[in-house]
This record gives C-alpha cells, sequence and structure tokens, in this order.
C-alpha cells in the first residue's frame, strides 16, 4: 500500500513516535511524505519515506494528487485544531480529496490506531480490487 504520513508542526512529534510504534508495519508498505515531517520519520526509524516539498509549500497537493490518480491507499494526517495553518486551503483541499475518493484518513492518535490496526489485518485489501477495476 502507497501510505502518506503528515503532520503540522506541534504534531510531528507525536507522529514520528507513531511511526516508531509501528515501524514493523509501515515496512511493509511504500511511504510517504511531506518534507520536514519525511525527514524526522527518516531519522527516527531508518524507514524508506518519499519526501515530497513541505506541506505551505506545495507538499499536500502533491498527495493530493497522488489521491486523485488513486495511487494514494491510506494517509496519517496528524493536524493541529488549535493552531491556524497559513495553507489552511490546501489542508482542506486534501481532506475533501480523500472523502471524493474514498481514502482513509487517521487525523489524530485515536483514528491512527484504529487505521494502522486496519491495515495490519487487511482490512483495507478493498483497495486492491479498487486499483484492478481502474
Amino acid at each position: 500500500m502507497n501510505i502518506a504520513l503528515i503532520a503540522h508542526d506541534k504534531k510531528k512529534d507525536d507522529l514520528v513516535r507513531f511511526a516508531v510504534a509501528y515501524k514493523p508495519i509501515f515496512e511493509e508498505h511504500s511511504l510517504y511524505a511531506t518534507g520536514t515531517t519525511g525527514l524526522r520519520i527518516m531519522e527516527a526509524t531508518g524507514l524508506n519515506v518519499h519526501r515530497f516539498q513541505s506541506g505551505p509549500l506545495g507538499g499536500d497537493q502533491e498527495i493530493g494528487a497522488m489521491i486523485a490518480k488513486n495511487t494514494m491507499d491510506a494517509i496519517f494526517f496528524f493536524r493541529d485544531p488549535l493552531t491556524a495553518q497559513p495553507h489552511e486551503p490546501d489542508v482542506t483541499a486534501l481532506v475533501r480529496l480523500c472523502d471524493v475518493y474514498a481514502i482513509p484518513l487517521a487525523t489524530n492518535m485515536g483514528t491512527a490506531e484504529l487505521l494502522i490496526r486496519g491495515i495490519e489485518r487487511g482490512d483495507l485489501d478493498w483497495r486492491k480490487i479498487v486499483k484492478k477495476g481502474e
């Protein structure tokens, strides 16, 4: 599966800890991330992560393009709901694309736990069927 990892500044530490905790699951998949988040995950875990631009510089939109092409299977986007984001329209567009294309999206630790366990169990195998039907 292609999995995106994104985090706002105040949530990067949480996502890095999450990636460390679930490294055995993540290493079975292709990982994508926005700039700094990807670098921090790579440094902490040794995982191979394809890095896009940082979110405010277009990284969210690059991941959005993969969603629109049906090549992204799941997204972990640890959002900071208490801090205004200068690129909020990009964030909103990314969330909208996940809804349009039925891409599982975890925006906090609670949903991330459920999504990663679902990936581990194979609950998202339906994505393979969707991709074959294109």
